[in-house]
């Protein structure tokens, strides 16, 4: 079985992003022939420092390596080291239809921020998108759920492909995690935790030092009634045992009859207690690999030679599939 996922390197990564896609992708390496690419290529539908860009694809590496992702067990690389992709998602765009883009959510919801220009490359997202997982034929993408549309989408692409010019791309299927796909933002517990549009306050980052993520913790928005239950009216308390029953591994069930007792105060405090030691490995590590950036390049060239060497053949069979090129 193979599995690929995409990260982008834009924004410091936080426990949404951390609980939601990196932890499995370590899991991943001892599930299949695991493939992970740091999408510079998407960070570009944004607005962007050319200077900074690098940096932050660096910090990523840093993040996914300390978290646990293993050079000789998984494949990582930078995405735009693989020119594959580009390629594909152009032929692609042959079987993806244009109504399908103009519904994708994410991009209604970033053009309507782009008021000076939005870009084509943001229309086009989810065919890149699509070009990174099909380029690969992996059958898992683990996503968070706010992904679902588009691996949906990418679905629809590779199997419009395979109807209409024969079998050769693999239809993939979404892993989403059950507990902790949607982790929400700490001061408005109705939306979810982003680097982008959520509050400084209510967002905690992988590298935020343990007496400012026990702060945030201690200041989240809960409600005015009692008992740590999850319940329609009680998102914030509901946040917090989901958090909670991901970073010690066990059922929400299980937090709410350990905690049934307990003031709100005093769970706010369990729950910052454990996401510290939670993240505590991964600053720590952190800080050694960032610092190395010669052997982070050396991983992405390492890693980009192993990833051309699956993509290509699909772009070969893609090419020859739809008539395009010289004959083989």
């Amino acid at each position: 079985m193979r599995i690929f996922s995409g990260i982008q390197p834009t924004g410091r990564k936080h426990l949404g992003n951390y609980i939601g896609a990196i932890v499995q992708y370590v899991a991943g390496q001892d599930r299949g022939e695991a493939i992970y690419s740091i999408v510079d290529l998407h960070s570009l539908t944004v607005p962007f420092d050319p200077r900074e860009l690098p940096q932050l694809v660096y910090d990523t590496a840093a993040i996914l390596l300390a978290a646990g992702l293993d050079p000789e067990r998984c494949i990582l690389f930078r995405q735009s080291d693989v020119h594959e992709h580009t390629e594909l998602t152009w032929l692609l765009t042959s079987v993806t239809a244009k109504g399908e883009l103009e519904r994708m959510t994410q991009y209604k919801d970033k053009s309507a921020k782009q008021r000076e220009l939005s870009t084509a490359g943001l229309f086009l997202y989810p065919v890149l998108m699509a070009a990174d997982v099909l380029a690969y034929r992996a059958h898992e993408v683990p996503v968070g759920e706010d992904q679902r549309q588009h691996v949906e989408l990418m679905r629809d692409v590779a199997g419009r492909f395979n109807a209409r010019f024969g079998e050769t791309l693999v239809v993939p299927e979404a892993v989403i995690p059950q507990v902790g796909a949607r982790i929400m933002d700490l001061q408005d517990p109705t939306s979810k935790m982003s680097t982008t549009s959520a509050s400084a306050e209510g967002t905690v980052y992988v590298l935020d030092e343990p007496a400012q993520i026990e702060r945030k913790f201690k200041r989240a928005v809960t409600d005015s009634g009692k008992g740590v239950h999850r319940a329609p009216d009680k998102p914030g308390i509901a946040n917090l045992i989901e958090i909670l029953a991901v970073v010690r591994g066990v059922d929400p069930a299980v937090v709410e009859h350990e905690h049934r007792e307990a003031g709100y105060g005093d769970f706010k405090v369990a729950v910052a207690a454990a996401v510290v030691d939670y993240l505590a490995p991964v600053r720590e590590r952190y800080n050694e690999l960032r610092a190395d950036e010669a052997r982070l390049e050396s991983i992405f060239a390492a890693g980009a030679e192993r990833a051309r060497a699956l993509a290509s053949v699909t772009l070969a069979d893609v090419r020859a599939a739809m008539g395009v090129g010289s004959p083989r």
